[in-house]
């Protein structure tokens, strides 16, 4: 520099995860030719290895949400795992630091939502002041004791995490519906509160454990029951009903989207509501988020 000061520009290039993405040698027929081989086997066996945990992430949510139900619910669930998830020696999450993280990611939702009086799940873990240990995760729920809104969530040391909630809760004023008349209820509102608090909650967490990869999240509506599952909207600003026009399906298929830890809050917003529309298109219906 000018000055005589001495300066360094470190460029940190993190390691892909299709590597090995050439290998070079010798072919086998002329050893004095070099060759090039893409080993694509071992891109496909790393690929279907993170949709094996992603999947047994996905179960291990629904069991244990499933199991703590006090009537036939359909549930929000929600898994994000990092491309490059950390290792076990990476220093863990502290326990104040996870409580943090869902508050933090609690008001970057609030921030986004267009109607800040819907309550999302992260705000229903307002009551849930210390979260309790897990295998190399801390864990947040109301599920047992009941706590209102049933709500689920796992903050993981490698920089994974699960989010579900409770859709069919007062999603209808009233007396509770009979599903066999009404089939499970989904409460529109809050899965798209949920959207924006699973987004918010993955880019969080990776900024807060330093990931350096892309994080896909996955998301998807389920419930144990035969009973097809019906929307409910909000109509007028207040009034709670079934569209006529909506599908009743009973599976809806998971919803893939992606979020970085340099994320700025316009990206995660429009994700948040591809996410939404994607989820609730297959009920037939659009709904502004």
């Amino acid at each position: 520099m000018a000055d005589g000061a001495t300066s360094f520009l470190v460029i940190d290039v993190p390691a892909s995860p299709m590597a090995p993405h050439h290998v070079y040698g010798t072919a086998a027929k002329d050893k004095d030719q070099q060759a090039a081989v893409v080993p694509y086997r071992d891109r496909f066996t790393r690929a279907q290895h993170a949709q094996e945990e992603t999947d047994r992430l996905f179960a291990h949510a629904l069991e244990n949400v499933l199991a703590e139900q006090a009537e036939p619910s359909a549930w929000f669930i929600a898994v994000a795992r990092p491309d490059r998830p950390l290792p076990r020696t990476a220093e863990p999450l502290t326990r104040e630091a996870a409580g943090y993280l869902r508050s933090t990611a609690n008001a970057c939702s609030q921030a986004l939502a267009r109607n800040p009086h819907v309550v999302g799940p992260l705000w229903t873990l307002e009551s849930v002041s210390n979260p309790r240990p897990g295998l190399r995760r801390w864990v947040f729920s109301t599920l047992y004791p009941s706590l209102g809104r049933g709500v689920y969530a796992e903050l993981h040391h490698d920089g994974s995490m699960v989010l579900a909630a409770n859709l069919s809760w007062k999603a209808l004023s009233g007396d509770p519906a009979d599903p066999d008349a009404t089939g499970i209820l989904v409460d529109a509102d809050v899965v798209g509160a949920a959207c924006r608090d699973t987004l918010a909650l993955a880019r969080e967490l990776a900024r807060r454990l330093g990931v350096d990869s892309p994080i896909p999240v996955t998301t998807a509506i389920a419930t144990a029951e035969p009973a097809p599952m019906t929307p409910v909207v909000t109509e007028y600003a207040s009034f709670r009903s079934i569209p006529d026009q909506a599908c009743r399906p009973r599976r809806i298929q998971p919803v893939t989207a992606l979020v970085t830890p340099a994320d700025e809050d316009d990206l995660l917003r429009t994700n948040a509501q591809e996410t939404f529309t994607d989820l609730m298109h297959q009920f037939g219906i659009t709904v502004p988020l």
